[in-house]
């Protein structure tokens, strides 16, 4: 990829991470923000906004290391297991205990608490969808062969992310685990799909690059002439 293209590569994906984190702030913790607007005390709330907008930057960043981290797993694996089917089971066998972990051990879900309960399932059924919905834009635009991988990276890497929030236990944290989801499923969900089209916008303008010295080159060659 070159430069320039990594550049908004990175940019956009930065934008995602924080208009997704600043509306989603807005709408779970609306009972902090209002306070602020209720008090006129709009300067306040504008920082309080932007504070969630940098928030979003942060995740995005954070996205994007486990990204390009995966795409080094991702190889690993294929040459360590030799084959791509058999790299493509591991996959499947991490997801299926990364599930597992989610729900019995990192949830802590308790039968007496039926509003924390419905409100991970369903933080879990986003995560689920979103990943299988991106793995299938993933596989029909590309190859069928890179669904499981996709799988994997939207469902374990996400996770892996996602797992700080998870592993702290006090003050409101299960607001704080709803809005730090979804920047990453966000950008994780953008990287994955477009990926692809910045490589093709950059083979592309390495080749114009390469005609514009080539043509160079021969009009300097026929002056010398």
């Amino acid at each position: 990829m070159t430069i320039r293209n990594w550049v908004k590569f990175f940019f956009t994906a930065l934008i995602i991470g924080g208009v997704v984190t600043g509306i989603l702030g807005l709408i779970v913790r609306w009972e902090f923000f209002s306070q602020y607007l209720s008090a006129g005390e709009y300067m306040e709330f504008l920082g309080a906004f932007l504070w969630m907008i940098f928030l979003g930057f942060t995740m995005s960043v954070v996205a994007q290391m486990g990204f390009f981290a995966y795409l080094t797993v991702h190889q690993f694996g294929v040459n360590l297991f030799r084959t791509l089917t058999l790299w493509n089971w591991v996959q499947l066998l991490i997801i299926a205990v990364v599930i597992f972990d989610l729900v019995f051990f990192r949830f802590k879900l308790t039968a007496g608490d039926t509003g924390r309960t419905v409100l991970y399932l369903t933080l879990l059924f986003s995560l689920l969808a979103v990943s299988i919905v991106t793995a299938y834009f993933k596989a029909k635009w590309t190859k069928k062969h890179t669904l499981i991988s996709a799988l994997f990276f939207m469902i374990v890497i996400t996770t892996l992310e996602w797992l700080p929030a998870l592993m702290v236990r006090s003050g409101n944290i299960d607001s704080w685990v709803t809005i730090l989801l979804f920047p990453l499923l966000a950008v994780n969900a953008y990287q994955l799909l477009m990926l692809p089209k910045y490589n093709r916008q950059s083979d592309e303008d390495k080749a114009r690059l390469d005609a514009r010295k080539q043509a160079r080159k021969s009009a300097t060659a026929a002056k010398a002439k």
